[in-house]
Formats: C-alpha cells, sequence, structure tokens
C-alpha cells in the first residue's frame, strides 16, 4: 500500500506509562530515561513530559511475571509527548511495552488543540487533596447559631404549609 504525504510527515503523539510499583522510586527516572532514548532513536523528538510519580490506581492491572499473574493497586504514572514519524512509531511501542518495568503503556496521536492543551494529571490529583482549615470557637459558635436559625425558620414554614 503506498504511503500517503502525510503519513511521511512527523505527528505529535503522547506516550502514557504506568511503571511497576515493585521499581525503586530511585529507578524511575533511569526506566523513563531509557523510554525517552528509544523515542529519540527512532528519530522522535520530545517536545513536553510530566515524570512519573506513584499513585493509587482506580482498579487493579494484572501482569504476568516471573511465571505467575499479579496484581497491581498501585503504579508510576507518567507521559511523554513527542513528534515521531508515523513510520517509527510502531517499533518505539514495542521498545516500551517489552520494558520489564512497564506495567501498562498507551500512545495517543494528539490533535492540535490536545497538543497545545496538555492535562496535567499529577497537578489535578494535588488540586483535590483535602486541605485543613483552622477555625476558632467563635466561629464554631457563630455557624451554630446560623443553622439553628435556619432550622427554625424551616419548622415555621413547615407548620404554615400543613395549617
Amino acid at each position: 500500500m503506498p504511503v500517503t504525504e502525510a503519513e511521511r510527515e512527523p505527528a505529535a503523539y503522547e506516550l502514557a506509562y504506568h511503571v511497576l510499583p515493585t521499581v525503586a522510586e530511585g529507578e524511575v527516572d533511569s526506566i523513563e530515561a531509557e523510554v525517552k532514548a528509544f523515542i529519540t532513536k527512532a528519530g522522535g523528538q520530545i517536545f513536553d513530559e510530566e515524570m512519573a510519580q506513584r499513585f493509587e490506581l482506580a482498579y487493579e492491572i494484572e501482569k504476568y511475571l516471573e511465571g505467575r499473574y499479579r496484581r497491581f493497586s498501585s503504579a508510576y504514572f507518567g507521559w511523554i509527548r513527542f513528534r515521531l514519524d508515523p513510520q517509527a512509531l510502531a517499533t518505539v511501542n514495542e521498545e516500551v511495552e517489552a520494558h520489564k518495568a512497564m506495567l501498562r503503556t498507551l500512545t495517543v496521536r494528539l490533535t492540535k488543540t490536545e497538543e497545545e492543551n496538555p492535562f496535567r494529571f499529577h497537578d489535578a490529583l494535588a488540586d483535590l487533596k483535602t486541605h485543613n482549615v483552622t477555625i476558632t470557637d467563635e466561629e464554631v459558635v457563630e455557624a451554630a447559631g446560623v443553622v439553628e436559625a435556619e432550622v427554625v425558620e424551616g419548622d415555621e414554614k413547615i407548620e404554615e404549609v400543613v395549617k
């Protein structure tokens, strides 16, 4: 099948990956460096990334390791964005998926809008975390008074409806 001109031009991709949680935290950087090397060796140009950080998965992922299936409920998650000739993408994917430290990978072709507006996963998670707030005793008493006033008003409205 003939290759079209569009297939010869580099396209923008995002490679999202989970590194096994059994990998020591200090070794994750070297694994990321190996993945980047796979991309650049194939002629790719990296233009953005989010370094892998450990987090709890939404569901367990099974992987066949050392002669048996093992389940993982956490992993290091990160992504790399790059431009690459579409003909070289299969080679990169094969090398990344064959890496012994990878739990799961996904490569997607980016639209122009996606390319210009990356989603920062770890920043979004940090924004969701709870924050401790210190309140004074006076603020607690004031809030209790407001709640009590709302209950009294609610009771009066119920009595009016029942009449």
